[in-house]
């Protein structure tokens, strides 16, 4: 700072005003400065300034994996929403759901330079870690129930459900059959729950539950079996992922989509629409559960005392060609 200060014939305060975009520099001497870092070059001492500060404008995102829709999409967002914000992203995948693995990622995130972390994790396995933070480090949850002990940010995952299955009622189906994702995944139940409750809401009994866990494969292996179930006429999919292989099994067996069969899927990603026949769904907005993940965090980081509660974001049923009324008798 000292060389770009006589460099540029000013004070060594006035190179660090500039440098930190503070004001009451004019512009022919902020130019000056600037010149003098580039040509010196110059740049700024980052560990040093988050000890002047006291933050590293740093936000740990934990995940669990990063091969299903929703959390590469949320992640996006979460670093697009940091960085506009002036923060960096410092990504620690968990590669397995264990304890220990879900312990080892917050140890080494209490070890990182950050100021608040992001957890799209499965609450269960929050309870299970046991873990602890710096006390500085603020912490919202996304995806998950975690009660009052964290912000947290989520889809309005039952309203959406509740949406898809009161479409495919209308629309005359007697019942709506159920793909259900893992069993322990959080979002999964909840979208069973709120299955059982619409039909059940209806004066319908919810058919047996079928289970995949979110592949295309576990979908296809669903759709064999319930492309044989007598009276089958509308089948309600976790996911899109599941719902693609769902599809193809209802073609191999002769089941045509939606005539004699409809489908709705949940998520809307990119290439429902390019699906054959083109899938109706659940649009989750994962741009705005990342926005609000990173405004939820960087709120704790700077009022004190913020109250932690849910943020629900809505989601909106996206009809195409893959629902229909049912076959006549």
């Amino acid at each position: 700072m000292a060389d770009v200060a006589q460099a540029a014939g000013v004070s060594s305060q006035t190179v660090s005003r500039v440098s930190n975009g503070f004001p009451g520099v004019n512009e022919e001497t902020r130019q000056q400065v600037l010149r003098a870092m580039k040509d010196l070059g110059y740049r700024p001492n980052s560990a040093a300034r988050a000890l002047k500060r006291g933050e590293f404008r740093t936000i740990g995102v934990i995940t669990f994996t990063l091969s299903t829709t929703g959390n590469m999409r949320t992640l996006e967002a979460i670093a697009t929403s940091a960085a506009l914000e002036g923060y960096a992203v410092t990504l620690l995948p968990v590669a397995m759901p264990t304890q220990d693995e879900v312990r080892g990622a917050f140890s080494r995130l209490g070890e990182l330079a950050i100021d608040a972390a992001i957890v799209i994790m499965e609450v269960h396995l929050l309870d299970a870690a046991r873990f602890s933070l710096p006390p500085h480090v603020r912490v919202v949850v996304a995806d998950s129930d975690a009660g009052d002990r964290y912000t947290v940010v989520d889809t309005d995952q039952a309203g959406g459900t509740r949406e898809a299955v009161r479409h495919l009622l209308d629309l005359g189906h007697h019942t709506v059959w159920h793909l259900a994702g893992p069993e322990e995944s959080y979002a999964a139940q909840r979208r069973t729950r709120a299955w059982q409750a619409a039909l059940t809401e209806a004066g319908r009994v919810p058919p047996p539950l079928v289970r995949g866990d979110w592949s295309p494969e576990s979908g296809y292996r669903a759709g064999l079996r319930l492309a044989e179930q007598p009276g089958c006429t509308a089948i309600f999919a976790a996911n899109d992922q599941m719902a693609l292989g769902l599809l193809r099994a209802l073609h191999e067996r002769g089941r045509k989509v939606p005539d004699d069969i409809s489908v709705v899927g949940f998520d809307d990603i990119a290439e429902s629409n390019s699906f054959l026949p083109p899938l109706t769904t659940v649009h989750q907005d994962f741009a705005e559960v990342g926005r609000r993940c990173v405004e939820g965090v960087l709120n704790q980081v700077r009022q004190s005392g913020t109250r932690h509660g849910t943020t629900l974001v809505p989601t909106r049923l996206v009809v195409r060609e893959s629902t229909a009324p049912p076959p006549q008798p």
